[in-house]
């Protein structure tokens, strides 16, 4: 332990240090460091006045709570204190919190516990006169907070008047203000298009929306309010137990957290707890932990209270879900679809349950908007099973090239320009924040979901050619591109783990038919940023053959339907790199054909005021496909045949429909007059 005369110099810089943090936390609503790191310096200076008694000031952080109020608001003392509640991080601890009320009230078998979620929002106090709101106040000190009483007015979960009967003349309700998650990314998204500051968390957005000086504002903010206890007025309530008290408020018309409940002993404290953390995800507002409250009233009086904290009362915080680390390095990940993320490698730090080395800093925008470096200390978050992210850079701590704030040693970091995996230019579209590797189906980092999308059932219909069979074809470098799979062998196939004969045989005839494809689905197998089904359709009808396509600039695939600049530019893009092109005809050196047709511009409407009947399985389009094409083209899909139906589109196994139309003398078609069809017209 460290020497008395150390000891108060320690406890004198956690003081200042602390009243910091107090202030950026309860005053500026920007908090600076994580709960974690706080708590970790508000232990170590309570720690150092129990050794030291001396060393305990009357305006030690450890005696009271929060920061002064701000000027801009006027003062209200509340009726009765609104201390705070010491915490506990391990079950040791709350078997400790649990020894200790047992043995204050003279060692009883076991004591019921009222337990509720712990808010992460801003600690209220709301004055009733005769069942009407009056006044609304901040924590503020813990004696005297901030009148926020016109702002609190515009919050449509308070009650402005009580309901029911049993309140006194005058009554505190204590409680917390939150923003739910939901309305807080609507919030941040509102930000984000006036391109305002974003607010870090939701507690930290029902902070500074509660506490503007412009009601309207606040009003403007679905701001949420839950109850957890009473002040002042508590003494003329005939309630026995908290639970009691809970119902009283509910009658009362005042919100309260429903998942609030009583369990007896330390066991129970223990099973809410997990069953509150396995919820914990799926509640609609932040949590950071649990509250355990002596359920008997009576009991809480006899325990009563230590400086800050009553003794009845702890909470059991969550592992902590921000932390400070140092940022090592800044590297670049290519996503299976191209995307370019920039992630943080990080000095190793334990953080929501595990020890993270790696964090998301998302895009290249949020690089920029947070201004993260390497060798910056920065605020890391994980959330239950979300990936690690920076949420801030605490620039206090930037290194700089003196001790007064020169200019910092770290540079901004600079987004590469190449591909990390296959040097092919990143590129970023038009009004996108997400930046790409334009390598497509020859970049590594892409293989995997290229093979994928090319062999899905409404692209070339590969059956049997699953991710896992994709993963170990890639893995084993048997398959780099689409056009490898053409190549394969009964012998490769066959002598793959978990790859019988029959398997490698059924796959070889899968790969084999899909050869017989149409023109809409060659394109749409591509893969090619933005063009879905449907554009893979229009671009097909449109240009006819895969030659003009490939040969056509910027201005030429706008004339198609729906193309607009960002999707031309994906196209032109796309069909402009070499080693696409290289792809391509390895795939046509290989079989993969097509009907193709004479370019007709004109398509779309050479079906208009025909209809047409769909029976039987078709060679290469699924029926839903050939149903878009008709309706594209102006024509109408009927489910019968009548006198009325123009021609009848028939594969193999047709039925009835198709007896019918050869009896009533409809015209039938295959697949192929049916392209024809689409190109030429009736």
């Amino acid at each position: 332990m460290p020497e008395k005369s150390q000891a108060s110099q320690r406890a004198a810089a956690l003081r200042a240090e602390i009243e910091r943090h107090n202030e950026a936390y309860y005053r500026d609503d920007a908090p600076t460091i994580p709960d974690a790191e706080y708590d970790k310096l508000f232990r170590e200076l309570h720690a150092l006045e129990r050794q030291y008694p001396a060393l305990l000031t009357p305006d030690s952080p450890t005696q009271r709570v929060g920061a002064a109020p701000l000027k801009a608001f006027a003062e209200h003392r509340h009726g009765v204190s609104m201390l705070s509640l010491n915490n506990a991080f391990e079950a040791t601890e709350v078997d400790a919190f649990d020894q200790r009320v047992r043995d204050g009230l003279e060692s009883i078998a076991a004591v019921d516990y009222a337990v509720e979620p712990k808010f992460d929002g801003l600690a209220i106090s709301l004055s009733y006169q005769n069942g009407v709101f009056v006044r609304g106040a901040t924590r503020g000190d813990g004696t005297t907070g901030e009148d926020v009483t016109p702002n609190l007015r515009t919050l449509r979960s308070l009650p402005l008047r009580l309901s029911g009967v049993g309140w006194p003349e005058f009554i505190e309700i204590r409680g917390e203000i939150l923003l739910f998650k939901t309305a807080f990314l609507q919030l941040n998204a509102r930000q984000r298009e006036r391109g305002d500051k974003e607010f870090a968390n939701p507690r930290n957005a029902a902070a500074g929306s509660l506490r503007q000086l412009d009601s309207r504002i606040t009003a403007s903010r679905p701001l949420s309010f839950f109850a957890y206890g009473i002040g002042a007025g508590a003494e003329h309530l005939t309630v026995k137990t908290h639970a009691e008290l809970m119902d009283l408020l509910v009658g009362w018309g005042v919100p309260v957290a429903k998942e609030r409940r009583v369990v007896h002993g330390a066991k129970g404290l223990l099973d809410y707890f997990e069953e509150i953390g396995k919820k914990r995800p799926t509640l609609p507002y932040d949590i950071d932990g649990v509250v355990y409250k002596v359920n008997k009233l009576s009991a809480q009086a006899q325990l009563g209270f230590v400086s800050r904290a009553p003794r009845f009362a702890i909470a059991h915080k969550f592992p902590a879900e921000e932390a400070l680390t140092i940022v090592l390095g800044i590297d670049v990940q290519v996503g299976r679809t191209g995307a370019i993320t920039p992630v943080a490698r990080l000095q190793p730090v334990f953080v929501g349950g595990v020890t993270v080395t790696n964090a998301t800093l998302h895009n290249e925008d949020e690089v920029r908007r947070k201004d993260v470096r390497i060798g910056d200390t920065v605020i890391v978050r994980r959330a239950g099973d979300v990936i690690p992210e920076v949420v801030a850079v605490v620039l206090e701590k930037r290194p700089t090239r003196d001790l007064f704030g020169g200019e910092p040693l770290n540079p901004p970091f600079a987004m590469p320009t190449r591909c990390p995996e296959c040097d092919s230019a990143i590129e970023k579209g038009i009004d996108e924040a997400i930046a790409r590797c334009s390598g497509g189906l020859f970049c590594p980092a892409q293989r995997k979901a290229a093979i994928i999308h090319f062999a899905a059932r409404r692209a070339m219909d590969i059956e049997g050619l699953g991710d896992k069979l994709v993963d170990q074809l890639v893995d084993a470098g048997l398959v780099g591109s689409p056009a490898d799979l053409y190549a394969l062998s009964f012998e490769t196939l066959s002598g793959l783990e978990r790859m019988g004969e029959k398997s490698a045989r059924n796959l070889l005839e899968a790969i084999e038919k899909s050869k017989q494809t149409s023109f809409a689905r060659f394109i749409f197998s591509l893969g090619i940023r933005n063009v879905g089904e449907s554009t893979a359709r229009d671009l097909a009808r449109h240009f006819g053959q895969l030659d003009q396509l490939l040969a056509a600039d910027i201005e030429a695939l706008q004339q198609v339907p729906d193309v607009g600049p960002v999707v031309a530019a994906s196209l032109h893009s796309f069909f402009k790199a070499s080693h696409h092109r290289e792809i391509i005809e390895r795939l046509r050196a290989a079989g993969v054909h097509w009907p193709e047709s004479e370019t007709n511009h004109d398509g779309a409407k050479l079906l208009i005021g025909k209809t047409l009947v769909l029976t039987g399985t078709l060679p290469t389009l699924k029926r839903d496909e050939a149903k878009a094409m008709i309706e594209a083209a102006g024509g109408k899909v009927a489910g019968s045949v009548s006198q009325k139906t123009d021609f009848v589109l028939a594969g193999e196994e047709a039925g009835s429909k198709l007896e019918k139309a050869l009896a009533l003398g409809v015209t039938v078609i295959d697949e192929a007059e049916f392209l024809k069809l689409l190109s030429q017209g009736v």
